[in-house]
This record gives C-alpha cells, sequence and structure tokens, in this order.
C-alpha cells in the first residue's frame, strides 16, 4: 500500500478516488447548518416560501418586499441563484474589502432563515455524503431548544454563584422542560431523517449505517446567563438521553464577548464537570491567529480549555504556537490524550493559515492526537475527502498515517462501550480480539465484545472495511 500511494502521489485523480474510497472513520467536528449544501438549504427555503433579499442575501419569512425576491427564484433564475451561492458558502470569494473569516460567518446570517425547519433532511444529505466517502460516524452540533433556552436565561437573569444559579433554573422544572423539548425535537428530527433515508426498508440509502450522535452547543458570544443556561441543558441531556453525548461552546473566538466571558465560560464547565459525568466536553479553543485578537488573547485558551474547562478535545487549536510556554503545552496534551480535530480548509479559509504555518505537524510530532474533520463542509464547499488530500500533500502523510487518522477518529468519539484497542499508545487490540486478523471474522470472545460495546463494533467494522479497501487497491493491475 504504501507503495501504491507514493505512486499516484502526483497524479490528482487517482489521488482523490484512492483518498475517497479509503475508509475514512468518523467526523468529530462537525455543525449540521453549515454542513449542509447550499444548493439544499435553497431547496428547502423555496419549499418553505421564503424570501431572499437581493441586496443582503438575507432569508427570512414572507411577504417578499423591496428587494426581497422568493426563494424559488434562486431555483429557477440561475443568474440570482449563483449570487445566492456565493453569499451563502465560500465559493468563489476572494477576499478584499470582506476577509474570509467575515465572510465565512456571515453566511450563517443570511441562510439561518432556511436551515432550522428541516434538521433531518440537512442530517441525511450530511449522511449520505459520507456514507459515500465511507465514513461510518458523525457528531454533529445542534443548538437544543434555542428559544426556550433563551427566554429561560433571559427570565433568570446572572449569578456568579454557579450553584445558586444552576439551582434557580432547576426549579419548578424550568431546565427539565427544555430537556423533553430537546429529546421531542430531536425525535422528530430523526423521524424525518429516517423517513428521507427509507431506514429500516428494502430501499435505505447509505446515510443509514452512519452512526450519529449530538453535541449540545452553546454560544459563547451570548450573556453569560445564557452561556450557562446552554451548557446546563447540554449536560443534562447528555445524562438522560444517550443520543446527547456532549457539549461545545461555538461562534468566533476572537469576537469581544467572547474573549472577555473566556474565563468566564470555562469556570462554568469547571462547576459543571463534576456533576455531570456522563456529559463529554469538546472545545473550540484556539481558532484564533495573530491579528485576530490582541497577542495576549492568543496565549492562554487552548492550556485554560482543557486545564479548566475539562476539554477532552479541542476544536482548531491553531494558534498553539502562540500560547505561554507551548512544549509544555503539548505534553500537556500529548499525555492526556487530548484530541485536536483539524480542519484544514476551515481553518485557511478562516484564519488564513495553511501549510507549513498550519501546527497539524506540530501537534502529530510532539504524540497529540489529532483527528481530520470538515466543520462546515457545506459552507466550504468541500468533503472529507478533500481534506484527507490536502493533508497528505501539504505533510506527505503515509499509509499508515492515513490509516491512524482513520482510527483515531473513532477511537476518540464519544461512543459508548469499551475500544477495540488496548490503550491508546498505538492499535493493539484487546486481549479477546487478539486470536486472529483484524478485519476477519471474530473469535467468540472478541464477537462478544463487538455485540455488548458499540465503539469496538465501530472499530471492528472499520478494520473490516479497510482490510477489503486494501484487497481491492492491491489487486489493481
Amino acid at each position: 500500500m504504501a507503495a501504491y500511494l507514493d505512486g499516484i502521489r502526483q497524479d490528482p485523480a487517482r489521488l482523490h478516488a484512492f483518498m475517497r474510497q479509503l475508509p475514512k472513520g468518523g467526523d468529530l467536528h462537525n455543525h449540521l447548518s453549515g454542513a449542509a449544501s447550499t444548493e439544499l438549504l435553497i431547496q428547502l427555503a423555496a419549499e418553505d416560501g421564503l424570501c431572499i433579499d437581493s441586496a443582503t442575501y438575507v432569508s427570512a419569512n414572507g411577504p417578499c418586499q423591496g428587494t426581497a425576491r422568493p426563494a424559488q427564484d434562486a431555483v429557477t433564475d440561475q443568474a440570482f441563484r449563483t449570487q445566492v451561492v456565493r453569499a451563502w458558502s465560500m465559493q468563489d470569494f476572494t477576499p478584499g474589502a470582506e476577509s474570509g473569516h467575515d465572510h465565512f460567518f456571515a453566511t450563517f446570517g443570511k441562510f439561518g432563515e432556511a436551515s432550522w425547519r428541516h434538521p433531518g433532511r440537512m442530517l441525511a444529505e450530511v449522511t449520505d455524503t459520507m456514507a459515500a466517502q465511507h465514513q461510518s460516524y458523525l457528531e454533529t452540533m445542534l443548538t437544543p431548544a434555542s428559544g426556550g433556552a433563551a427566554a429561560l436565561a433571559a427570565k433568570t437573569g446572572f449569578d456568579p454563584d454557579f450553584a445558586a444559579l444552576r439551582q434557580k433554573l432547576l426549579a419548578d422544572g424550568q431546565v427539565q422542560a427544555l430537556v423533553d423539548q430537546a429529546r421531542g425535537d430531536l425525535d422528530r428530527a430523526m423521524a424525518e431523517y429516517q423517513d428521507t433515508e427509507q431506514c429500516g426498508t428494502a430501499r435505505a440509502r447509505a446515510g443509514c449505517a452512519v452512526t450519529v450522535r449530538i453535541q449540545s452547543q452553546a454560544s459563547r458570544a451570548a450573556a453569560p446567563e445564557r452561556v450557562f443556561t446552554q451548557l446546563l441543558l447540554g449536560m443534562e441531556l447528555a445524562s438522560q438521553d444517550e443520543r446527547f453525548v456532549a457539549v461545545n461552546l461555538v461562534q468566533p473566538e476572537d469576537y469581544q464577548s467572547s474573549l472577555d466571558n473566556y474565563d468566564l465560560q470555562m469556570r462554568m464547565l469547571d462547576y459543571l464537570h463534576p456533576l455531570y459525568p456522563k456529559a463529554h466536553i469538546s472545545l473550540h479553543a484556539g481558532e484564533l491567529a495573530p491579528g485576530l485578537a490582541k497577542p495576549e488573547d492568543l496565549r492562554f485558551h487552548i492550556r485554560e480549555a482543557v486545564l479548566t474547562g475539562h476539554a477532552e478535545r479541542i476544536g482548531h487549536g491553531v494558534d498553539v504556537a502562540h500560547e505561554d510556554d507551548p512544549a509544555g503545552l503539548l505534553r500537556t496534551l500529548a499525555e492526556r490524550k487530548v484530541l485536536v480535530e483539524v480542519p484544514l480548509t476551515s481553518n485557511e479559509q478562516i484564519l488564513q493559515v495553511s501549510g507549513q504555518d498550519h501546527p497539524f505537524a506540530l501537534y502529530r510530532k510532539n504524540g497529540v492526537p489529532a483527528a481530520l474533520s470538515t466543520d462546515d463542509p457545506g459552507v466550504e464547499r468541500i468533503d472529507i475527502t478533500h481534506e484527507y488530500v490536502r493533508a497528505t500533500q501539504a505533510y506527505g502523510l503515509t499509509y499508515r498515517d492515513l490509516k491512524d487518522l482513520a482510527r483515531t477518529s473513532l477511537e476518540y468519539g464519544f461512543v459508548a462501550g469499551r475500544s477495540l484497542w488496548r490503550d491508546r499508545n498505538g492499535f493493539v487490540p484487546v486481549p479477546e480480539c487478539q486470536g486472529r486478523p483484524l478485519g476477519t471474522t471474530p473469535t467468540p470472545q472478541c464477537a462478544a465484545l463487538l455485540r455488548a460495546n458499540p465503539k469496538a463494533d465501530l472499530e471492528w467494522r472499520l478494520e473490516n472495511a479497510l482490510r477489503g479497501f486494501e484487497q481491492t487497491v492491491l489487486a489493481q493491475p
């Protein structure tokens, strides 16, 4: 396999075909609203009778007045459609008066009205795309019971005494009502998803085979009471419903309110973490670059996310070399096995950091686990295959590196049960699964382990897919 990969490195078409067929595990850093294609969002906007302003390209409910046009026009009028696609994504974007950072984040406010009514259909498209690229696991981010959480936060206000604030929010079943609402919302979304995918029927689409889990996201630029309420709701959901596995903080890390409240938000997590042991924590941290914030703000975000915020994984981690004692921080990340979710294209489009300026190679050199991810592939106009090609070309990855990235993406997924691997220092199977080659028919002891542990089962299926892939590639003339 190593020789085959070396032989196609300089052949873009064959390299892309190879990477598309390569089993790639899971995507651990994915925002559902930004993952759906712009074309699907336009279709949904048209079906829902929305309007799109021809000056600002912001979607809104009808009636369409002034410069607003029916979203249906973006289906039938190619020139208008192209303008909307460019406004709602990074297609054809060239930095000028508007930076990549600003254009990227502005897209969410433009297509926002079109993105919340049909999460099941959006998820169906995302999982179909993943299955076509031989991925089997997705963690995607949603804001559960967003309106209700915002209203409860506004009514309650902020109290710097986190214990007192939690009790106020929990009183009279207020948060539990939001939990019930969020679970019901997900039930309806998954029903729409399964109906779209025809799961459980003879015509089931490929996406049905993708295991899906949800991260509850909190808006870090919001007022402290709202952030705390959203984090508390996410923790409660992870404790009551296995489909919700973690909490995360989203929105630009360089917004002034995000910077001002960063330490406060990490302390919120420090308080909540021991109360909710079932809730995992993955945090956007270090999604910064010089010029986006003052140098002092690049010196501590990753470290504080891990040491105070209890992050088991961090998303982006681009500014690691600007942190205080970066060598010590890298040792800490490696020793604690904190995974870095690496969306290369996103980092280039938002932060203008790529190639040798990106810390991907630095993390790997220092033994910090890393996994490639997409972030917002619909906005970015990319897929996970693109990221594997990009990483291989930029960093000279070997076939063993590619396998390790795929395996790592499942090993660090927030999936219930034991792992297939003995520990996280290399990929050596647990004793129950050492009797036969990986990816073949498991021994009875191993089969029992796989049945009882969803994580190990996902990992064994990846090994089976890798084995089949290698046999197919090596059989080619």
